[in-house]
């Protein structure tokens, strides 16, 4: 009995194989190959996923680097406008300065020369005053009349006079 339980009979032995043989390729046919298929089908997409990130990536490098070149231009946009603002800026004040400047000489030679005619208006004045006054006095002194040539030249001395005096 011992024998009989240890023992190999042949044809249970090679049974036993046809059956893992014959099991074997059914599940290779029907479990293995559409599981590999499957996960090579898987593996493919998520290579396509990779590979999608990846093109992703460097397309959102691209732009990052596009939109970083275009803050740069702005930049240098903007401060170029600035400094063309300031430029323009420093030459309105000098040309308000220069056109001030230019207003100023004209007011203060516009108000010399109505000094030096209000002086010279304010001479003939008292040329005229001083004349008539030295008409009068010399007629008393001398007790006629003086013409008109006798008078002119009495004043413009009596001017020379008041005018080395003064």
């Amino acid at each position: 009995m011992f024998e009989s339980f240890i023992g190999v009979n042949f044809w249970t032995a090679l049974f036993v194989l046809l059956n893992f043989l014959l099991l074997f390729f059914v599940a290779k046919k029907f479990l293995f190959l559409p599981v590999k298929k499957m996960i090579d089908s898987r593996q493919k997409e998520i290579d396509a996923m990779y590979e999608q990130a990846d093109a992703a990536k460097v397309n959102a490098q691209a732009l990052e680097k596009q939109y970083k070149d275009q803050l740069a231009n702005a930049q240098l946009t903007s401060d170029r406008l600035v400094q063309e603002a300031t430029a323009r800026g420093q030459s309105r004040q000098e040309e308000i300065i220069r056109q001030a400047n230019r207003e100023a000489d004209a007011i203060r030679e516009k108000a010399a020369a109505d000094i030096a005619q209000e002086k010279k208006k304010a001479l003939n004045e008292a040329k005229d005053e001083i004349s008539a006054l030295a008409m009068e006095i010399a007629g008393k002194v001398v007790g006629h009349s003086l013409n008109g040539e006798d008078q002119t030249k009495l004043v413009d001395s009596f001017l020379e006079e008041l005018g080395e005096q003064v």
